[in-house]
């Protein structure tokens, strides 16, 4: 069945507005709304979908609702579905970012997002634990998770580089490259070679424009800008937790844009709006221009961050989606993504303790040295902040409480103990 355009863009807003909770929660909402109440897309194509979308960098629920849109009613459709999927969240973001650089050094303020950092890193430990059990099913994918998390973390290796290698090691082992017994990759070539090169010739024009076009007005800053987060959109695999360990590593220590704190404050924000978890990106591009030149230049430094966050994803889809059927009959793929699978859980261990360094201990360092794991300073210890992660983990572990309503409850318990001088 083939929607009219009014209707696919009334599901599809429906989707945007319902999608809180992270990339599970988001497929599961689309499942519903496109397999299960109308008959828009079958089951197999459904899976093999999101089985592309899961060999792609970026959001995978995002390029998920994008495919959708252009499988429905072509290009037009996978771009009203995937604006839909992204403006409401990204317009929450911006005013959330405005505020936080406006008010978010105030005391009560900081009280609050101590609650929330408190909670984020409960959040990604359950992250981590689901996504073990999910990804390392046998001893390689063990050794390659924690191969990763001991090169992030003692060797401070560009995540790049720890996610290239994991593929490689994945090629390598797969058996073959000859599709499975009863795969039917054909079905599904619907592009010339020439119509699909012209699709990508487009959207990579469309992806640096803008950032052509700052570096012919000189706009140095927000050139870096456009071509940080350009870097950042080729190799997010894994999602927005596994993609903040590089963010962090050259937002905060290599361009000095924030503070680790400001990470985990920009984190927990993202965790309340619709849309993907990588609108993160957002606050980090709006605060980045906070920081070099003020509120006016915020605002433009925030939208180069969401276009060289989100344009590439458009690139990936209408290139690819005339392919997907035989793409995902490829084992070698198959065995590559498996591989940074079990490298990203590695990645967001590594995360997971980043955070929890700094929001425990008031002060972390790192010694200039090849192997030199961060490490806590001695006496800095802030035992309010396990105080509230244990209250976190009750809420989340114990009392299966949803995740917004865990954060607001955080960030007044966080005011309260402020209140009593703790």
């Amino acid at each position: 069945m083939t929607p009219d355009l009014s209707n696919l863009t009334r599901v599809f807003a429906r989707i945007g507005l319902m999608s809180f909770g992270g990339p599970a929660a988001q497929i599961a909402v689309m499942h519903r709304e496109l397999v299960e109440d109308r008959p828009w897309l079958t089951e197999r194509q459904f899976l093999n979908a999101l089985s592309f979308c899961m060999l792609l960098p970026g959001p995978e629920a995002m390029q998920l609702c994008t495919y959708a849109g252009w499988r429905l009613r072509g290009v037009r459709g996978g771009l009203i579905a995937g604006l839909l999927f992204v403006l409401p969240g990204a317009a929450v973001m911006l005013a959330l970012a405005y505020a936080y650089a406006r008010w978010g050094q105030v005391p009560l303020v900081e009280a609050l997002f101590l609650g929330v950092k408190a909670t984020v890193v409960i959040v990604v430990i359950q992250a981590v634990l689901r996504l073990a059990r999910k990804t390392l099913q046998t001893w390689v994918h063990w050794a390659i998770a924690l191969a990763s998390f001991i090169a992030l973390y003692a060797f401070d290796a560009p995540f790049p580089l720890v996610i290239l290698i994991a593929a490689m090691v994945g090629v390598i082992g797969a058996p073959t490259d000859h599709p499975p017994p009863g795969a039917a990759p054909k079905a599904a070539q619907k592009a010339t070679l020439p119509q699909t090169l012209r699709q990508a010739a487009l959207w990579l024009m469309l992806w640096f424009m803008p950032i052509g076009l700052a570096y012919i007005l000189g706009a140095d800053s927000l050139t870096a800008i456009g071509l940080f987060f350009s870097k950042l959109a080729v190799v997010s695999f894994g999602g927005a937790y596994a993609v903040l360990a590089y963010m962090a590593q050259e937002a905060v220590t290599t361009h000095g844009w924030l503070t680790p704190a400001q990470m985990m404050d920009g984190l927990g924000l993202a965790e309340t709006t619709p849309g993907p978890l990588i609108l993160v990106t957002e606050f980090v591009g709006y605060m980045a221009g906070h920081g070099l030149s003020g509120p006016v230049f915020a605002l433009v430094a925030a939208a180069m961050a969401l276009w060289a966050t989100f344009v590439p994803c458009f690139l990936w889809i209408f290139t690819a989606a005339p392919h997907v059927e035989w793409l995902t009959t490829r084992p070698r793929l198959t065995a590559a993504l498996t591989a940074i699978s079990a490298a990203v859980v590695g990645v967001i261990a590594n995360l997971s303790l980043w955070f929890a360094l700094h929001v425990f201990f008031r002060q972390v360092t790192r010694a200039d040295a090849l192997f030199a794991p961060s490490l806590p300073v001695a006496g800095s210890l802030n035992p309010t902040a396990i105080l509230l992660a244990g209250a976190a983990a009750m809420l989340l572990f114990r009392l299966r409480m949803s995740l917004p309503l865990t954060l607001a409850v955080m960030a007044t318990l966080g005011a309260g103990l402020h209140r009593l001088g703790l």
